[in-house]
């Protein structure tokens, strides 16, 4: 090493110089990775191929996700995360594995990359334990975690360090997190595993009952892409749907209003106001004072569904706002933890 310039480097802008520090959003429905000084690097799918006997990765990401349902027996597609905790721990290894070295170009780094990856709040000690190991396996030299909402604050911009009150609604695939927010810690924090994905099931479970139809959860996401509503507006619209219909065991097409999907997703979608009004009665009064001016922040994928801030704006009395990086908003924050990490210390979990 006679490169004076990396003679004199400190050690720990040493590291960073040869390894590339990722922060990331483990999320039930997509992984994403962010990449300090070049934002976000890779948003795919949380899903994973694997070839049964050798053990042997096929495909992670959108590849692997078109060949859900649709693998012979040799093969297995599928989401290693539920409710937003690992369900199987040796395939998201190998997903993290895989994703990590699309990142860095299938090029080994000197040092190990640190990671700092957002978590639910609602996870447990040995569920957390189990995020970690994962990252570790994958290759990481040191693992922080910092929980989903918090994560989604930073990355939405609220005030997080303020003496003032901040409410965060990150609504993911698994799971939805409510937090209140002052002084770099969470004073009321929410979780339940009501998210994206249950909205899915709700869907599937109402085209089951009403037109005896059996569709896959690729096909409710779509609806509920579409033409998925909490609030309807005047006819609202209309999508074919495909499946199998349960009495003649041959395929179908049906047309499905939005009327209709805004019925299928009562009962989820209530979960999630009950949740926020949970939240509210266990503020302190000094913190909800300030949330008459700040309101309520909605980040994640579930804050995209059409009509949602209105409804919440309507059964709390606050107002609302849709984060413009809802999608984005928790990796974001762990990048900026990552990019700050001696300021945003305080954020991380104990």
């Amino acid at each position: 090493m006679n490169n004076p310039f990396l003679k004199f480097m400190p050690a720990r802008k040493l590291f960073s110089f040869f390894s590339n520090d990722l922060a990331i959003d483990l999320g039930t429905a997509n992984t994403l990775i962010y990449v300090p000084k070049k934002g976000i690097v890779l948003n795919e799918p949380s899903v994973v191929a694997v070839k049964l006997r050798t053990n042997h990765v096929l495909a992670a990401g959108r590849l692997a996700k078109e060949m859900l349902g649709k693998t012979p027996e040799s093969i297995v597609a599928c989401r290693p995360l539920r409710d937003g905790v690992i369900a199987n721990f040796e395939l998201t290894e190998s997903m993290l594995r895989y994703f990590i070295r699309v990142v860095h170009d299938n090029r080994r780094t000197l040092v190990r990359p640190r990671m700092v990856i957002g978590i639910p709040s609602g996870i447990t000690q040995v569920e957390r334990r189990a995020v970690e190991d994962a990252a570790k396996q994958a290759g990481a030299r040191e693992v922080y975690t910092v929980i989903e909402p918090m994560a989604a604050a930073i990355g939405s911009g609220l005030p997080v360090h303020d003496p003032s009150g901040s409410m965060i609604v990150d609504i993911g695939g698994g799971t939805t997190e409510v937090a209140v927010i002052s002084l770099k810690d969470v004073v009321f924090c929410r979780s339940i595993r009501v998210g994206g994905d249950e909205l899915d099931r709700a869907i599937v479970t109402y085209v089951k009952r009403k037109y005896n139809l059996l569709i896959g959860e690729r096909t409710a996401e779509m609806i509920k892409i579409k033409i998925g509503t909490v609030m309807q507006e005047g006819d609202g619209e209309a999508v074919e749907v495909k499946g199998r219909d349960l009495m003649t065991g041959v395929p179908k097409t049906i047309k499905l209003t939005s009327a209709e999907v805004q019925e299928s997703l009562r009962e989820p979608v209530s979960m999630i106001v009950q949740a926020i009004r949970e939240a509210l009665e266990n503020t302190p009064p000094e913190l909800s004072s300030d949330l008459v001016d700040t309101g309520i922040m909605l980040a994640g994928g579930g804050a995209l569904l059409r009509g949602l801030d209105r409804l919440i704006a309507q059964e709390t009395g606050l107002p609302v706002r849709v984060a413009k990086n809802a999608l984005f908003a928790v990796v974001e924050g762990c990048g900026k933890i990552l990019e700050e990490l001696d300021f945003f210390r305080d954020t991380l979990t104990k």
